[in-house]
C-alpha cells in the first residue's frame, strides 16, 4: 500500500469509523499488531 492510503486507514481507525482491538492487525496493512504500530500512545 502507498503511505496515503495506510495514513487514511489509520486515520480511519482512529475517528471510531472501525474499531480496532489493539491485539488486531494494523489497519495500514503493515502486518504488525495495531498496538505496535499506529496504536502507540504517545
Amino acid at each position: 500500500q502507498d503511505d496515503d492510503s495506510a495514513a487514511a486507514a489509520a486515520l480511519a481507525a482512529q475517528t471510531g469509523e472501525r474499531k480496532v482491538g489493539r491485539n488486531d492487525p494494523c489497519p495500514c496493512g503493515s502486518g504488525k499488531k495495531y498496538k505496535q504500530c499506529h496504536g502507540r500512545l504517545q
